[in-house]
């Protein structure tokens, strides 16, 4: 009779010791779920094949991910490079090694304004001097003294709401809090500050009439609100905010959204506002709409309710660009494209985990599952 060899007789002794088997396959998934970190996971998926198989069909890794982040739900398919180059490996696997990266990156702690660009605004009094693309300047001036803010058009009804469009830096960003500065309308200035403007006209045509008011106006919103999602179809490379188009792309038709946020209070006060969400919030598809609903200042010129801004920022964490997203038929789908130059992803961790945790394999295991 033919004696085991060295793999088969470390088989049997680990099946043999095999927690698993132990306990069974509903009380180890019991077991699994109370893991809430990706390095537990990982860690765990090291401990043999049998384990790493148990911990894949099972799914642990995108039920881990979900209670991180609940808007991983709202992803319908999983597409990722190896899945592409490779027909050999199961959907699960792949859907794991997505899922096990995108929790990892959940995990990141490195806050930043998230913008990369406007996309436009619901309607614009002046163009281009009142363009939201003076939101991304931190100042209430620039050249010429000029000052810096977007405006809405004037309304009659204070009930009328104005949206804000951006887009943040990645696909998938972990937005934390959203600031607003409203903008203050200048107090009566001394004849000398009018005797400047007189004598530089192109200063003078560049000054919206809500520069000029009494009593220190401040175009804030009685009430703020933000959503996020993705576009429909993917957003144009080019300048987005021009004579145009501006206010076509800032329609709610446009976009699906994944989260609405409470309504936040408003104060009327020209400061840099901060809104923190009630937890940290997945943006699938890297556009925020701010909402800015209920009027509170009137201009006295044309008797009319504006809200005018200074500057926005959205901070949050960008998510790595191996990370992406596609809308696919009614849903959205999750891209896992890893990029294989890059090393040390998850500093700190040995490589070991780091091979478990994303799924590589050493070639001679490989070459004896073949056999």
């Amino acid at each position: 009779m033919e004696e085991p060899g060295p793999e088969e007789e470390k088989e049997e002794e680990e099946a043999r010791f095999d927690f698993l088997e132990w306990i069974g396959p509903d009380t180890s998934a019991a077991v699994f779920t109370f893991l809430d970190h990706p390095a537990d996971l990982a860690r765990a998926s090291a401990v043999s094949r049998s384990w790493r198989r148990f911990i894949v069909r099972n799914g642990f890794s995108k039920i881990q991910c979900l209670r991180l982040c609940p808007e991983a739900s709202n992803f319908t398919r999983i597409i990722t490079k190896q899945a592409i180059a490779s027909a050999s490996e199961s959907d699960a696997e792949h859907q794991h090694r997505a899922y096990m990266h995108l929790s990892y990156a959940l995990l990141l702690d490195d806050p930043q304004d998230c913008i990369i660009r406007c996309i436009g605004a619901s309607t614009t009094d002046n163009f281009p001097e009142e363009t939201i693309q003076n939101t991304l300047v931190p100042t209430d001036w620039v050249a010429m003294m000029r000052p810096s803010y977007w405006s809405s058009a004037g309304h009659f009804d204070p009930a009328v709401p104005e949206c804000l469009f951006y887009r943040l830096r990645s696909d998938l960003c972990l937005v934390q809090q959203i600031n607003i500065q409203p903008f203050r309308g200048q107090p009566t200035h001394p004849p000398s500050f009018f005797l400047l403007l007189l004598l530089n006209t192109s200063i003078t045509c560049l000054l919206h009439p809500a520069f000029f008011q009494y009593g220190d106006p401040i175009y804030s919103a009685k009430y703020v609100r933000f959503q996020m999602g993705y576009p429909k179809t993917p957003l144009p490379s080019q300048l987005l905010v021009s004579h145009d188009n501006e206010g076509q792309l800032a329609a709610d038709d446009n976009y699906i959204w994944t989260y609405t946020s409470p309504q936040f209070p408003m104060l009327q006060e020209s400061v840099l506002q901060s809104f923190k969400l009630p937890r940290a919030v997945l943006c699938i598809g890297g556009v925020v709409k701010i909402e800015f609903l209920g009027r509170v200042q009137k201009q006295e010129m044309d008797d009319l309710y504006y809200i005018c801004i200074s500057h926005v920022q959205i901070v949050g964490i960008p998510l790595p660009r191996e990370l992406g997203v596609d809308p696919y038929k009614n849903g959205v789908v999750l891209k896992y494209y890893p990029d294989t130059r890059r090393s040390g992803v998850c500093h700190g961790w040995n490589q070991a985990i780091l091979n478990r945790l994303f799924g590589a394999h050493d070639a001679s295991e490989e070459e004896e599952e073949e056999t």
